[in-house]
């Protein structure tokens, strides 16, 4: 049967730049994943994807090296346990986002991660959309990532009668950074599904194929774009989501904030049998879940009565400790050229080389690198962030990389480049600089 690829990306799947070989994300609301929906991630790379998989730095799940025809058993293999690659890829709502997992908040904004999971994911409503839709919900505005989503929801504080959010709209990185602007604040959680109804309804109906919601927000503006909403979502509009027992997924401590421990996977890249180690972790410590972070790592919030210096003892005993090069900087990549089509560059050879260069200082800061323009990694986020922005084909036929180099300071909304078009010589000598 021959392979519809427009239709495919709905299901989550993107073709590699290797002949015959597939990637399939998979959507995981919020980045909360059980112990048994890990092991049978552990199954499905160990029989179709090499034995591994890549964790993205949107908190989601990808398996590379598939072929078209296990696609379906896949699938099939992961709404088992209650897993979806639907819309993880194409023009619909992604997966819902949350890169805060360590925040006191977390509880509350994981269960609404959840809820828009499963409201927006196979609603055809929501699908076919002119590009993706990207939606966050953060327990607070560290990391700033609330600025790059189609609609980022900030938790606020709580009124009494529930849990209240700032919204943001129309942000998004890739060739034209744009961060998001403040649409409302404090937006009581009944009014956030009408309110974000009426944005993707706006972005349909008024945005060329191909483009983002920040495109049509620079074309009318944000005082057009707030009327047009007005005009879409009654003020009093609300969708009640309510809770008849609690919906949290991960353990909670009462007093102060929970437990934690976070396990460093350089460049997001898990070998199966590594993360069946972490499924024991996450069964003996932490309620029988683990939650993948927005930096490729793993994160456990450790059950109340657990002691964390066993935990520790544990992931060392497992040689889970980030030992290995570079586990331990704070680093995110994408798969470049390795895999992706897109591709401009080795990334992991690249950060490796990178991560040789460091000193003590450039340790300690926040790093990522992307192997195209298209900034999958968010290196405008970083303190220090690299882009592969085109290949240069040299004097003797050889076909390099140039990369531009971002820093970012304070409070600063993007990093900024300080050094454009350098060859990676040049990128490496930079990075010593810094440290």
């Amino acid at each position: 049967m021959k392979l519809n690829i427009r239709e495919l990306r709905l299901e989550g799947v993107y073709e590699q730049r290797q002949t015959e070989a597939f990637m399939l994300r998979v959507k995981v609301p919020g980045g909360v994943l059980s112990a048994e929906q890990a092991l049978k991630v552990c199954e499905i790379a160990e029989r179709f994807a090499g034995g591994g998989i890549h964790l993205t730095s949107r908190a989601s799940i990808e398996f590379h090296w598939l072929k078209g025809e296990y696609l379906a058993e896949v699938m099939r293999m992961l709404a088992a346990v209650g897993l979806t690659t639907r819309g993880a890829c194409g023009g619909a709502v992604r997966g819902i986002v949350c890169s805060t997992p360590f925040a006191a908040e977390f509880p509350t904004v994981q269960v609404l991660a959840r809820k828009l999971h499963h409201h927006f994911t196979l609603n055809p409503h929501f699908e076919d959309l002119p590009k993706k839709f990207k939606i966050g919900v953060e327990a607070g505005y560290d990391g700033s990532r609330h600025l790059i989503q189609d609609a980022g929801l900030v938790y606020a504080g709580n009124d009494g009668d529930g849990a209240l959010y700032d919204v943001w709209g129309a942000g998004g990185l890739g060739r034209e950074p744009q961060p998001a602007f403040l649409l409302e604040e404090r937006v009581p959680e009944a009014r956030i599904i009408p309110l974000l109804e009426g944005i993707i309804r706006i972005y349909r109906r008024h945005t060329p194929a191909g483009k983002r919601l920040k495109h049509l927000l620079r074309e009318i503006g944000r005082e057009e774009f707030i009327r047009r909403l007005g005009e879409e979502v009654d003020r009093d509009a609300t969708l009640p989501l309510i809770d008849g027992c609690d919906k949290c997924l991960t353990p909670v401590v009462e007093k102060g904030r929970p437990q934690r421990l976070e396990v460093h996977v350089f460049a997001g890249e898990l070998e199966a049998g590594r993360l069946r180690d972490l499924c024991g972790i996450a069964a003996q410590f932490a309620g029988g879940f683990m939650v993948l972070t927005c930096d490729q790592n793993v994160a456990f919030l450790l059950d109340e009565r657990a002691d964390i210096g066993k935990a520790e003892a544990a992931l060392v005993e497992k040689g889970l400790n980030g030992a290995e090069l570079g586990a331990l900087v704070n680093f995110r990549v994408c798969p470049g050229s390795h895999e992706c089509r897109m591709g401009l560059g080795p990334t992991r050879d690249i950060s490796r080389a990178i991560i040789k260069a460091l000193g003590p200082q450039g340790e300690s800061l926040t790093w990522a690198i992307s192997g195209c323009p298209n900034s999958c990694s968010q290196p405008q986020l970083a303190q220090v962030g690299i882009i592969i922005v085109k290949i240069v084909a040299e004097p003797g036929g050889e076909r390099t990389p140039r990369f531009d180099l971002y820093r970012r300071e304070g409070e600063e909304a993007f990093a900024s480049a300080v050094h454009q078009g350098i060859t990676l010589d040049e990128l490496l000598q930079a990075v010593a600089k810094i440290g």
